[in-house]
């Protein structure tokens, strides 16, 4: 199934930008009166077809909404910090989305080797994944922000009238007596769900996965303070990457 995206849609028009155009007149050879289906990246499928097939700015008409397409039975948001290598956290945003994902929010701990992130490329990458792995949504990749900042700021939230609390998470290595950690699966199946759920509402789960030297322990104290469970991810000792995505996967499997 060919997907393609679109951020510029005008009543029943979507218009292809430069590079979606291209892949879809030059190098598919689409022509005008040919279906085809893009996402808005907020969740919809548009079935379309074109009414002009410019390799540059290519237009097509909406025939139908699709919409929720994709769309996983919770929201996810993975507070991760920045690996030393690109790459890896490249990596990590492209399974995470796969998978399934909302927002990713890079976050520069105390002991972060990699204290200066840009996020123009994870962006590109992140639509690629979304319409690779057929989802309408496209996860939202935040602006770098310390881990403290991020704590006390977090306002991840059903909303006041869904009667489900935020799951707030935060990964570690190391062992405080005063704040034992639990495993996620343990973590996950006491999410908090209101009695007689309606399936239209959706848990939010937040989960904090550290750098390679781990969070701080004051940086662990700080979460404790504002509502973070402690967790661990299995014997294993992870790299930051690895950890994010066994984190994607465990609250995938709880839920579907």
């Amino acid at each position: 199934m060919e997907i393609f995206y679109s951020k510029d849609i005008d009543g029943d028009i979507c218009r292809l930008d430069t590079d979606e155009s291209t892949h879809c007149i030059k190098v598919l050879r689409h022509r005008t009166g040919d279906d085809i289906s893009v996402i808005d990246g907020t969740g919809n499928l548009m079935k379309c077809r074109l009414v002009s097939d410019s390799p540059k700015k290519a237009e097509a008409r909406i025939l139908e909404t699709v919409h929720g397409w994709g769309r996983h039975p919770y929201r996810l948001h993975l507070a991760v910090s920045p690996t030393k290598n690109n790459d890896r956290y490249e990596w990590f945003a492209e399974k995470a989305c796969e998978i399934g994902v909302d927002t990713i929010i890079p976050i520069i701990s105390e002991h972060s080797e990699r204290r200066i992130f840009k996020t123009g490329r994870i962006a590109k990458i992140l639509v690629s994944a979304a319409k690779q792995s057929l989802k309408g949504a496209v996860p939202e990749i935040l602006e770098p922000v310390t881990v403290r900042d991020f704590i006390l700021s977090n306002e991840i939230t059903s909303g006041p009238d869904s009667g489900i609390r935020p799951l707030k998470l935060i990964a570690y290595c190391f062992e405080d007596g005063s704040h034992p950690r639990i495993s996620i699966k343990e973590a996950l199946n006491g999410a908090c769900r209101p009695d007689g759920q309606d399936s239209d509402l959706l848990q939010d789960i937040c989960i904090m996965i550290g750098p390679e030297g781990d969070f701080s322990q004051e940086e662990a104290r700080l979460a404790y303070g504002e509502g973070f469970i402690p967790v661990h991810l299995g014997t294993s000792r992870l790299r930051t990457e690895t950890a994010a995505v066994t984190a994607a996967e465990a609250v995938y499997f709880h839920y579907m």
